[in-house]
């Protein structure tokens, strides 16, 4: 399960762990013009975690998702 909501100057993704147990915490992706956050709380260390990564970062991403083993570069359209 997912939920999507729409800020001032951000994309709010929260993804919902329903599988089965062991449940992971949510997931949270907050999508600024420039860059993505990630966070997830890790129990562990009783914090939130969090990483940045860039635009181009997320396209490679979401592209690696679908692709088999190996190493890929994305040509991006010069401007």
């Amino acid at each position: 399960m997912f939920s999507i909501e729409h800020d001032f100057d951000a994309t709010v993704v929260t993804l919902m762990d329903e599988g089965e147990s062991p449940l992971q915490e949510d997931v949270v992706l907050t999508a600024f013009e420039e860059v993505v956050q990630v966070e997830q709380y890790d129990p562990r260390s009783d914090s939130i975690q969090k990483i940045s990564i860039s635009m181009a970062q997320l396209r490679e991403l979401a592209a690696a998702l679908n692709l088999p083993e190996g190493v890929y570069r994305i040509d991006r359209p010069t401007r």
